[in-house]
Parts: C-alpha cells; structure tokens; sequence
C-alpha cells in the first residue's frame, strides 16, 4: 500500500536572503542527527483525502501555528522508501522560540517494555538556502531547489 505525506515549504526573505523553515525530528534515533536530517513540516496523509488540508493541519500539529496565503503547489518528490510527498510553498514569519509540538510514544530503550513519549519535532530554524540544502533530507532538497526557481532566486 503507497503512503503519502504532505508537508509545508515556509519561506521569508530577511536581510535580502531567502530563508526556509525546517524542522528537527524529535525522539532518540535523531537527536544527535544534524546535517540531512531536518525536514518540512509534514506528515502521512490517508488516499483520498485532500493533500493540502493534510500539510496545513501537520504543520499545526508539528509548529502550533495556522498558517495561511498564498499556497503553491511544487512537484511531488517520491522517497527513496517508496512514499510520495506533496508540498506547498508559502511565505511566511512565525517565532522558531514559540513552536509547540504534539508528541508520540515508542517503547524505549528498544525491548526493555518501557513505554517513553517524545516531541514529534524538537526545534525548528530559519536557514537561508544553502544552509538549508546541507540539512534537509536528502530526498527532499528539491523542494528547496524547485522554490528557488519559482523565486528567481540565486544561490549566493
């Protein structure tokens, strides 16, 4: 069964650069993870249901914060494990220092039967374009590199 997950490209210009909004997952198996591991606010969505609604309501689960404007729809990337993301681009601003995250629980540490609950993102930043390229996933750069040309705007 294909899954699919939908998410939110936030972007502001700030001293004349391009800066994106990318979140950290949080939990054990990353928090010592920097550099490709960020993300876009964005989570699974069930077929069928509209892929818009879904990344505004995980970016509000994810951030604490509604956002709207004008959405741009950008290519949907397909990942190296087989989910498709969809994702919007918006401009924005919201406070990094106010993000309120929902939670998740896993049992940990692996097999002790210990049930532990982790923020589902434990921080986010604002990172100007070619900072952001080095510490988003892989696998979705593209939505980065795809906001660029929309913007006409050059790497630096």
């Amino acid at each position: 069964m294909k899954k699919f997950s939908a998410g939110l490209l936030v972007y502001r210009f700030k001293n004349n650069k391009l800066e994106v909004l990318l979140v950290h997952p949080g939990g054990p198996f990353w928090a010592k993870k920097d550099e490709g591991a960020w993300s876009i606010p964005k989570g699974e969505y069930l077929e069928g249901e509209d892929p818009l609604l879904a990344a505004k309501r995980e970016f509000l689960e994810e951030t604490g914060y509604e956002i709207n404007g004008n959405f741009r729809k950008l290519t949907p990337l397909k990942q190296h494990s087989g989910k498709i993301i969809s994702a919007w681009a918006v401009e924005g601003d919201l406070n990094v220092n106010n993000i309120k995250s929902n939670t998740f629980t896993i049992e940990w540490p692996p097999h002790s039967g210990k049930v532990a609950e982790f923020l589902e993102i434990d921080r986010a930043e604002w990172f100007t374009v070619d900072i952001a390229i080095k510490k988003i996933l892989k696998g979705q750069a593209g939505f980065i590199e795809e906001l660029c040309g929309i913007l006409n705007y050059k790497v630096k």
